[in-house]
């Protein structure tokens, strides 16, 4: 199971991508953070990291 961003909340600021150990979070070129699930190990390490909780 992957995390989910929530791109309505999502700010941009890319918080999560320096936390993510599989570099599954990225910044796409809408400027929101989206999760690669083939990638994402579900560590949840970007849910505390986000500072709008744009991440479950």
């Amino acid at each position: 199971m992957a995390v989910k961003v929530n791109k309505d909340v999502c700010i941009g600021c890319g918080a999560c991508t320096g936390v993510c150990p599989t570099g599954a979070i990225q910044l796409k070129d809408d400027g929101k953070a989206e999760c690669d699930p083939e990638v994402c190990v579900d560590c949840q390490a970007c849910v505390g990291t986000c500072p709008v909780g744009a991440i479950e």
